[in-house]
């Protein structure tokens, strides 16, 4: 696994290793990548990588020009990864955040949106709904071995199928408004 394209092109990345950990493939990260480079999404964004594993997306947001990426996930192998990788691609600064915590109560706590989110759980992960109504974001973008029913807010820019892996791209319209009475997220 290596960063695809950027500052960082050619780093490799480390993945943690445990069985539910399933990282992108670079093939499928570049198509992602060459996407929401058409769509202008990348340059200049704040992003945010839920269920991060390696830190693959948001590290290849950085690579590609994003201002700031905070990366999301529960298991202590994955954030050790990601800072290791943050390391290795010289991505790591003040603009990068790495947080150990679940990511559905993350979301939950978060009062300023996203410009970009990559969501991308366990292939088994069933709590889609549940997260979006939560998700902080302008615009997401969703892997999943199978279609989302979205939440309502969002609205379906485009699937795209590689292998037996699902792309989904969403955009908000929601209004971006903090929970009343949360803390800032940990």
């Amino acid at each position: 696994m290596r960063v695809v394209g950027g500052s960082a092109r050619g780093r490799r990345l480390r993945a943690p290793q445990r069985a539910s950990v399933r990282p992108t493939a670079d093939r499928v990260r570049e198509a992602v990548f060459d996407v929401l480079s058409h769509l202008d999404a990348i340059e200049d964004a704040t992003v945010v990588d839920l269920f991060a594993g390696s830190g693959a997306f948001g590290i290849e947001a950085l690579s590609r020009g994003a201002a700031a990426a905070t990366f999301v996930d529960s298991d202590r192998a994955a954030v050790a990864a990601v800072r290791a990788n943050l390391e290795t691609t010289g991505l790591s600064s003040a603009a990068t955040r790495v947080v150990r915590a679940d990511a559905l109560a993350w979301c939950a706590q978060v009062r300023e949106p996203f410009d970009l989110a990559f969501v991308d759980p366990p292939y088994r992960f069933a709590r889609w709904r549940e997260l979006l109504a939560r998700l902080p974001a302008r615009m997401a973008v969703l892997e999943s071995s199978h279609e989302i029913e979205l939440a309502a807010g969002f609205t379906l820019h485009r699937v795209y199928r590689y292998g037996g892996t699902l792309v989904t791209v969403v955009v908000s319209f929601r209004p971006a408004s903090p929970a009343a009475g949360t803390e800032e997220p940990r």
